[in-house]
């Protein structure tokens, strides 16, 4: 996409699912633009896909429709109707596959117009018909969030929805450096986030704040029947008010620990660099030491240790032999595993969450979540933690004679630790840092 378009959020059906809502949408940007790669359930069923702003059904929509196949065409016009319906979608197991629409919804934002979009869609596995709409939503309000669902039946799993801002070209002349791989603006500063190594030029002298995430350890491998830790997040850093000369500054971003090893150290230019968490430790063996610790294996093992000012220590292994800890995480220690329950991680900061929110990274707003540990039951039930925000991953859980849940890798570009597991099966890797470099506008 252009530089002046910034992903806000991209959300991948797993499942089938009855409607989609993109919520929380940042007003800093001019324009949005909304695409759709989407197929209905039912088989031999075309249908619209119908949308609202800000959860309003009431009759406030208007639309002009153009639409034809090749050989015929055809106009229509809604007043006072409840939505606007952006197009047919392929029904299900259609040869033309995933039905495909751009949205293009301009000055959002305002609170003074009436709120217009554009609308090309190509789709219907029966017509193969081509649309062109315009769309009003009666309301002076901002958009803060889009809601799309079916005309009948539901989204098909495998269907993506991909929602970008768009700065005006004014704004984007306004940029006093170069590199990164999404560079926003709040209106109060710029935001250049290193999702991969590259170097960050300004322009001019510059005054910056500079977060640097490492990445995560991994959960570690363990023979059958015994357990381990959660992967340790990537060790956090923030560096505010640094002088940055008008030459280029080398980023490196580091990656997420696979099996058996730590996380990769992330870095801006000679500043202090960021540790790579640590990786979860093996049967009854210590979680090895990063940025945060690694969670401690079964029979006893003990958490690594966090590297000062940039994370903590990660949980402990159970007494009993069944249970790995939890890896540590830059907003708290590692849980302890018990007799029942692995260690869930421990839970990122989300003190950089404006950051996040305006590059579209994090998980949440936070960074640097901790890999949560594995979990094994011969026999009875156990209780599976959740993930920790931060982009930590879930560790593996097993009782019963069944695999519960395999464990997760820590979230690309969170510095997010692996989950942890057993029963001769690998933990998650850990996720890969960030680098995000803010100077005022």
């Amino acid at each position: 996409m252009p530089s002046t378009y910034t992903p806000l959020a991209t959300t991948t059906l797993g499942s089938s699912q009855a409607s989609v809502t993109l919520s929380g949408i940042s007003g800093s940007y001019t324009d949005l633009v909304l695409v759709i790669s989407a197929q209905g359930t039912s088989a031999g069923l075309d249908q619209d896909i119908n949308m609202t702003f800000n959860s309003d059904t009431g009759s406030n929509y208007s639309r002009v429709r153009l639409y034809g196949n090749g050989t015929s065409a055809v106009s229509t016009r809604d007043t006072n109707a409840s939505s606007i319906t952006i197009g047919n979608m392929p029904a299900a197991s259609s040869v033309l596959g995933s039905g495909n629409s751009i949205i293009q919804i301009q000055n959002y934002s305002n609170s003074t117009t009436y709120k217009t979009s554009i609308i090309r869609t190509n789709t219907s596995s029966t017509y193969g018909t081509v649309f062109a709409i315009f769309g009003m939503w009666r309301s002076t309000a901002a958009i803060t969030s889009i809601t799309l669902t079916p005309a009948a039946n539901s989204f098909a799993a495998g269907s993506t929805f991909s929602l970008y801002g768009v700065a005006s070209a004014a704004v984007v002349s306004g940029v006093k450096a170069t590199g990164g791989d999404v560079v926003a603006t709040d209106g109060t500063y710029w935001y250049h986030a290193f999702r991969t190594s590259g170097t960050f030029t300004p322009t001019q002298a510059l005054t910056a704040d500079v977060l640097v995430v490492a990445g995560g350890g991994a959960g570690n491998f363990a023979g059958a029947g015994r357990i381990v830790g959660g992967g340790g997040a990537g060790g956090l850093l923030a560096h505010t008010s640094q002088s940055l000369s008008a030459t280029g500054h080398t980023v490196t971003v580091g990656a997420g620990g696979s099996l058996y090893t730590n996380g990769s150290n992330s870095q801006f230019g000679g500043l202090t660099a960021s540790v790579g968490g640590g990786l979860g430790g093996g049967a009854g063996t210590q979680g090895n030491s990063g940025g945060s610790g690694g969670g401690g294996g079964d029979a006893l093992g003990a958490g690594g240790a966090g590297t000062a000012s940039q994370g903590n220590t990660g949980g402990n292994g159970s007494t009993s032999g069944n249970t790995g800890g939890g890896g540590g995480g830059a907003g708290a220690v590692g849980s302890n595993g018990t007799a029942s329950t692995n260690g869930k991680g421990g839970v990122g900061v989300n003190t950089y969450s404006s950051w996040a929110n305006i590059t579209g990274t994090g998980d949440s707003g936070y960074f640097a979540g901790g890999g949560g540990g594995g979990l094994y039951l011969g026999s009875g039930t156990g209780t599976s933690q959740s993930a920790a925000l931060g982009g930590g991953g879930l560790g593996g859980t097993y009782w019963n004679g069944t695999t519960q849940q395999n464990p997760t890798v820590g979230t690309a570009n969170t510095g997010g630790g692996g989950g942890g597991y057993g029963l001769g099966v690998g933990g998650g890797t850990g996720g890969s840092g960030i680098v995000i470099v803010r100077y005022p506008v």
